[in-house]
């Protein structure tokens, strides 16, 4: 036999099961590469730039920025109200969305339509939902006031976005009106996914509506409201556009969330580095936010 040819077939025998066991890779290379580019350079960039100025002719890495956000108050203020909007619009979220996807899985007529007519506030982006509530919420020319003092609730114009104790709440209101349907569609999908035969059982053994809810329907779907939860988290945690469209952070830093204030420094102050620093630590919150999530999926892997 040809010596070269023995060589060849020797290299396929070995290649082939090479190939195949990379082959899953190969094809999800070129979104690996994309993500490295567009995520992966700006991420070091902003840790490096976090230590030490990037652009700086004198690289001295230091703890600076990050022992200067241990006295910002204003630092402090934004991560508890960061906190307060992220837990009030998840819960809220999550419960209006559980009782719209009961409602929705339910059988009723024009099912589809109701369905489209539920999604519609998710269409909305974040920066035209923002400016949107914002006309609402304006204390002379909005609809919400007009409709309160039509109907005799109060007899006067109601600053929402101007108040310190009204603003957040007005802020969490309007996310709530455009996150629900997020959550609304993954618990809708978990409620399909639940067998019909274990209502049709507890029926028979004459179980009320409430008895199939708690002790069906709950336990079928918490795994899927986990996956909500840690979602709408992370998702809520960067969210950005709503409240800079309709506060600003304002009035004074009564609505500043974290990636407001990241915002600021970055791009109205110019302090990269300070800037860079907190995105660090926001993202290092997220991270830790998004572990259950991530083991979760790597468990069922």
């Amino acid at each position: 036999m040809n010596p070269s040819r023995s060589r060849l077939r020797t290299f396929r025998i070995f290649a082939r099961p090479f190939s195949h066991q990379f082959q899953g890779f190969l094809f999800v290379l070129p979104c690996i590469l994309l993500l490295v580019l567009v995520l992966g350079f700006p991420v070091a960039t902003a840790v490096v730039n976090s230590f030490a100025p990037i652009w700086s002719e004198v690289k001295k890495f230091t703890l600076e920025n990050y022992i200067k956000l241990l006295n910002d108050k204003l630092f402090w203020n934004s991560l508890k109200v960061t906190f307060i909007f992220v837990i009030s619009t998840v819960l809220l979220h999550l419960g209006v969305g559980f009782i719209v996807a009961l409602a929705l899985n339910a059988e009723i007529k024009a099912k589809r339509f109701f369905r489209l007519i539920a999604i519609l506030p998710w269409t909305v982006p974040d920066v035209i939902c923002g400016l949107i509530w914002r006309f609402m919420y304006n204390p002379t020319l909005g609809i919400i006031n007009a409709i309160l003092m039509s109907a005799g609730v109060t007899t006067r114009y109601i600053e929402w976005l101007a108040s310190p104790k009204l603003v957040l709440p007005s802020i969490i209101f309007a996310d709530v009106w455009r996150g629900y349907p997020f959550v609304m569609i993954i618990l809708l999908a978990g409620l399909q996914a639940i067998p019909r035969e274990q209502y049709e059982a507890a029926r028979v053994d004459g179980a009320t509506t409430l008895q199939e809810l708690i002790y069906i329907t709950i336990p079928n779907l918490m795994r899927v409201i986990l996956i909500a939860l840690a979602l709408d988290t992370i998702w809520q945690f960067r969210r950005f556009g709503l409240i800079y469209n309709m506060t600003l952070g304002g009035p004074g830093h009564t609505s500043e969330i974290l990636s407001l204030y990241v915002y600021k420094h970055y791009f109205k102050y110019f302090n990269f580095e300070y800037a860079s620093g907190m995105a660090v630590v926001m993202a290092v919150i997220m991270l830790i936010i998004s572990y259950p999530y991530i083991r979760m999926i790597a468990r069922k892997a």
